[in-house]
């Protein structure tokens, strides 16, 4: 059996772990990463670099490889190949399960300001702060770019280019962070408002408590949509589960 992880997150390296310990007689499991950052943490197994030329070329790729199970384990921002996955796995017929951990709520005391874009968290910081802590990534800078008279931290894993925000300070950084460290960085750099997108997960949680401990506002850009009809899971445990009973194909399966 040969399966696909479109993966690039803590999930999908980890189902890839779950996989070669598991170690299934005839299991080939190929590890899929877009290739935007420089030194990605490369999980078990095949892995391959680079995008597949949008459904049709992903459909093609399903063919000729012969995938018997597709698992979309993507980073729930990553709109555009949840929506190439859900076709080209409809166009192939391959079986598809979305893994995606789930997205923040807020709790008491927290000021979160929810919008639907990085464009409308750009359009409400200028009422909400003056430091803006830009949780976002190096992707999309350019909806702040015009904000000439806010100072922001932008921190990613890999340096942004423009065009971004004229008064920037980039901190170069990669998650699990914790608390302590991210109540320093807040207190450190004066910060008055944060900005993140709803990743999920714990790597990149303590900020929003470090937010809430100092009053800070958050601006929260809510994830797009799961494309209609496929299966979602929260935990790479869910996903072996579902390829051992759920997939016939799979050895074993009945």
């Amino acid at each position: 059996m040969h399966v696909l992880i479109l993966g690039g997150t803590t999930e999908a390296r980890r189902l890839a772990e779950l996989l070669a310990a598991d170690a299934v007689p005839g299991l080939r499991v190929t590890n899929s990463l877009a290739g935007r950052v420089t030194a990605p943490r490369l999980p078990p197994g095949e892995v391959r670099v680079g995008g597949f030329g949008g459904a049709d070329g992903l459909a093609s790729w399903l063919r000729e490889h012969e995938v018997d199970a597709l698992i979309d384990a993507t980073h729930p921002f990553a709109g555009t190949i949840s929506f190439n996955a859900a076709r080209a796995a409809a166009t192939a017929h391959v079986p598809l399960l979305a893994l995606r951990r789930p997205g923040w709520v807020p709790v008491a005391g927290d000021d979160w300001h929810e919008v639907d874009s990085l464009e409308e968290a750009a359009r409400s910081l200028p009422g909400l702060g003056r430091r803006v802590f830009l949780t976002t990534g190096r992707m999309g800078l350019a909806a702040f770019a015009d904000l000439a008279d806010l100072w922001f931290l932008v921190r990613s894993v890999d340096a942004p280019e423009p065009p971004h925000p004229p008064r920037m300070e980039v901190l170069l950084d990669r998650g699990p962070f914790t608390l302590d460290g991210e109540r320093e960085l807040l207190r450190r750099h004066r910060v008055d408002v944060v900005v993140t997108k709803d990743s999920g997960g714990a790597a990149t949680a303590p900020k929003l408590r470090a937010a809430r401990e100092a009053g800070v506002p958050v601006v929260v850009v809510r994830r797009p949509p799961v494309p209609g009809g496929v299966r979602v899971v929260a935990e790479p445990q869910q996903a072996l589960h579902w390829l051992v009973t759920g997939t016939p194909s799979f050895p074993g399966a009945g």
